[in-house]
């Protein structure tokens, strides 16, 4: 859960390209609970180590490590696609500041520790008085709502956040003031191989228990496998996921060697999410 995370704060001290490997590999067996691994770790876990000061590293680093999740908290009810359309606001207070609105689909929100919360802290300035906040499960005025009833990938909670008059100091401010889209665009490019490596790894499950049972049943007297028309789906279907395992190395390569990769992320999440969907 926490790949990245520097040996000093408790981690690994690993690489983005082994969080790769580890969210493709758990969603061979249990894509839901990739989805939590892949934001732990291509959201929450790099916010928190980039842009956080010494003393939220220290704060947070280990539990996200070892015992707490963490859930990033952008999408609201008329604020999707348009992410930076949000109605969420934090008011300053004294010293403090106090967050009012409502988050919808957020993942990891049932389960999570504390809440990378983006609320605009000067409207006037549009998306440029952005800021995340840093906000614990149990302060004052965070409800979590129900989980949403899926399609899929029902065993990652998907849940609303509502906040009213929560207060946080100024201390809880994660980056700087006003940054926050900036903090959301260079992050949610590298979300993007997540989610990708997420649609490898369940496409190669999916695949795994495809090809067992086309090779264990019979009809004539042989295996399915032996039918060329079979042959033909199954070459199809390892190709395509080949291909998108390729797609979405390469970007996490580019990625990790520090050179531009967006176009590369956003073809890897829509090929990949594309090969493990059945046609």
């Amino acid at each position: 859960m926490g790949v990245e995370v520097p040996e000093k704060y408790g981690g690994p001290g690993s690489t983005f390209f082994t969080s790769m490997l580890t969210i493709e590999q758990i969603a061979r067996v249990c894509p839901s609970l990739s989805v939590m691994v892949d934001v732990q770790n291509t959201l929450i876990v790099p916010l928190i180590s980039r842009f956080g000061t010494e003393e939220q590293k220290q704060h947070y680093l280990p539990q996200l490590a070892t015992n707490m999740v963490g859930s990033f908290c952008l999408s609201e009810p008329n604020s999707g696609s348009d992410a930076f359309s949000l109605s969420t606001r934090a008011v300053k207070s004294g010293s403090d500041y106090m967050i009012t609105g409502s988050k919808l689909w957020i993942t990891n929100a049932d389960r999570a520790g504390v809440f990378l919360v983006m609320a605009n802290s000067d409207p006037d300035k549009g998306y440029k008085g952005i800021t995340c906040f840093l906000v614990d499960r149990d302060t004052p005025g965070l409800e979590v709502g129900k989980p949403e009833n899926k399609l899929g990938l029902r065993a990652s909670g998907t849940c609303p956040v509502n906040f009213d008059q929560v207060k946080v100091p100024a201390s809880a401010i994660l980056g700087e003031l006003g940054q926050g889209y900036k903090l959301a665009i260079s992050l949610l490019n590298e979300g993007r191989i997540g989610i990708a490596a997420q649609m490898v790894g369940l496409a190669q499950g999916c695949f795994e228990h495809a090809t067992r049972y086309v090779l264990e049943r019979k009809q004539f007297g042989q295996p399915l496998f032996n039918f060329q028309s079979m042959q033909h789906q199954v070459a199809w279907c390892g190709t395509q996921i080949e291909a998108a395992r390729l797609l979405a190395y390469n970007a996490a390569r580019l990625k990790e060697a520090g050179h531009p990769f967006r176009k590369e992320a956003s073809m890897a999440k829509y090929f990949a999410s594309e090969a493990c969907v059945p046609s």
